[in-house]
């Protein structure tokens, strides 16, 4: 009772704040949406990492128990997972007790050090560790510096995790049960899932782009299609994506980012059976079905390059 009372304030102080904000200078501040009981999440834009949304591009979430809370992402800068942490401290006193990453791309991970400087225990899958240790995140960090300069800048450093996870574990936390699933290597290696049985929300990370071409990169197209098909098992009412608004049709939305990579692979997949070149095979492909959706022509044409190689290497 007393965290709905504290729910509805946080809202009443919200619309106060926002009703000034209009000629304010700099970027708006985040809002947490509640999507079940207790249940939060912050929406990123629908766009690429930039100074200008302080590479404000991913979703992160957090439930709210009677011993503490758990969130889920760090957002994609230390200064957005201060905000975030500021808006669960309107809403509660609690402490924060664990963050649970759903992958380690450097959007959803940035903000990692400042919730560990608050007292938080960090669960990753154990996959992560080597990307962690890898080069390519020590120069993606290294180009965030420059490129995110200065939500991104030299005090900013890649964070491990405290516990690793080699597999399922119910996590309970002030009577709350989350049933963390690795579902990679899909999107990445390390991918998890959360599923709350009682709310039935499902956070879904990047295994779900809602209203948005997926960003692919060098993933397992072939299981994250399977991983998908696992997560309609869940029987979410609510599912947050890693990226864009919250969905209520899982199925609708888990079948937009299916689709897309099933027309992925076999466009691209036929392509580098017949040895077709690429540029060939990109032109001739029928893309109608998704070239409206945002973030098309910037992810697209990597995104069916990616493939291609796979396809060429998994032969099938």
């Amino acid at each position: 009772m007393k965290r709905r009372f504290a729910s509805i304030l946080f809202g009443l102080v919200l619309g106060l704040a926002h009703a000034g904000l209009g000629a304010a200078d700099g970027p708006a501040p985040l809002q947490a949406q509640r999507i079940a009981d207790d249940v939060w999440v912050m929406q990123g834009e629908t766009a690429l990492g930039s100074p200008a949304n302080r590479n404000f591009i991913s979703n992160a979430g957090f439930v709210i128990t009677d011993d503490g809370v758990v969130v889920i992402d760090a957002l994609g800068a230390p200064a957005l997972a201060s905000e975030m942490i500021d808006a669960i401290h309107r809403l509660t006193p609690l402490p924060i007790r664990a963050v649970i990453v759903t992958h380690y791309h450097a959007d959803h991970i940035y903000g990692l050090q400042v919730l560990k400087a608050a007292g938080a225990v960090i669960l990753a899958h154990q996959a992560a560790r080597e990307y962690l240790n890898s080069e390519t995140a020590r120069l993606r960090l290294e180009a965030s510096r420059t490129d995110l300069a200065p939500w991104i800048d030299k005090d900013t450093r890649l964070v491990p995790a405290d516990e690793w996870l080699d597999g399922a574990r119910d996590i309970v936390i002030g009577g709350v049960r989350l049933q963390v699933k690795p579902v990679g290597p899909s999107h990445t290696p390390e991918d998890l899932v959360i599923y709350l049985p009682q709310e039935k929300v499902l956070f879904a990370g990047d295994l779900v782009f809602r209203s948005r071409i997926p960003f692919v990169g060098q993933a397992d197209s072939r299981q994250w299609i399977k991983a998908l098909d696992e997560l309609l098992a869940f029987d979410a009412a609510v599912i947050m994506p890693g990226h864009g608004p919250v969905s209520t049709d899982a199925r609708q939305d888990m079948e937009l980012t299916r689709d897309y990579l099933v027309h992925l692979r076999r466009v691209m997949g036929q392509a580098a059976k017949n040895l077709e070149p690429f540029e060939d095979a990109y032109r001739a492909a029928d893309w109608s079905r998704f070239e409206q959706l945002p973030l098309f022509r910037v992810a697209n044409r990597m995104n069916a390059y990616n493939t291609y190689l796979l396809m060429e290497r998994q032969g099938d």
